[in-house]
């Protein structure tokens, strides 16, 4: 009997089933007792600073009873919970995996407010940056707020529009504390700085209005004084006329 043979035979069989749990372990690294040490929430696009935070997230999770930390993590169902929190209002997407040392991540992106809707006819809601509607069951202090005469088709078409203009611009960002929209559809805008209103008329050309505004402000107010007007008009192209405080009219 060659016992060099059944020893290299013995060893090459050993090594077999030995490779052959290290790759089921792998592929299925639950199969042990493996528990849920630590939840890694990470939320993504965060225009509108504590709109949607951790502390959220990990209620949802609570409250349905899937919150996964401490839990087997054979028992641990990722699809069930990116589905628990694409139910949220203010989810946009959610992404959930499991690592073998022990830990469930969960990456979601939110649905990105831009404006806040006072209409006149009751409605009270949030227009998202894609033009959805989001429901008004948080409050959110740094937002802008748009009144007066508007339908769910305005808002959704054209406050959509004007809000995202606004949001990507930091100067208007932290200067414009609300919209008004006027019977014919014209807008009026209340900024954070100065006693006045800014009828900024049609949506047409928004940008460009806004654009004409900001130097205004610069070369014009900061010389003037931000108070010695009470209404000024952006509605006509190169031509800026402001209403004085008493109430006499100017064209600049």
């Amino acid at each position: 009997m060659d016992w060099k043979k059944i020893a290299i035979i013995a060893i090459d069989a050993l090594l077999a089933v030995y490779l052959l749990l290290a790759i089921t372990a792998f592929n299925n690294p639950e199969s042990d007792d493996t528990v849920c040490t630590k939840v890694k929430i990470d939320i993504k696009d965060g225009m509108v600073d504590g709109f949607l935070n951790v502390d959220e997230i990990k209620a949802i999770l609570v409250k349905k009873k899937i919150y996964p930390l401490a839990k087997p993590m054979s028992s641990v169902d990722v699809r069930e919970i990116e589905e628990t929190l694409c139910h949220s209002p203010f989810v946009n997407q959610a992404q959930c995996y499991k690592t073998q040392s022990g830990h469930v991540c969960i990456e979601l992106t939110q649905r990105m407010p831009v404006i806040r809707i006072k209409a006149s006819n009751g409605d009270d809601y949030y227009i998202d940056s894609q033009g959805g509607i989001m429901p008004n069951v948080k409050y959110c202090s740094d937002i802008i707020i748009a009144t007066g005469a508007i339908n769910r088709k305005y808002a959704q078409q054209v406050l959509r529009k004007v809000g995202n203009i606004i949001l990507a611009d930091k100067f208007w960002q932290s200067q414009v504390v609300q919209l008004n929209v006027l019977a014919d559809g014209t807008l009026e805008m209340v900024p954070r700085v100065g006693e006045h209103i800014v009828y900024l008329g049609s949506t047409e050309d928004i940008e460009g209005k806004l654009g004409r505004l900001e130097k205004f402000y610069k070369y014009g107010l900061s010389q003037a004084g931000w108070n010695k007007y009470s209404y000024i008009n952006m509605a006509f192209d190169n031509q800026i006329i402001c209403k004085r405080k008493q109430h006499n009219n100017s064209t600049l």
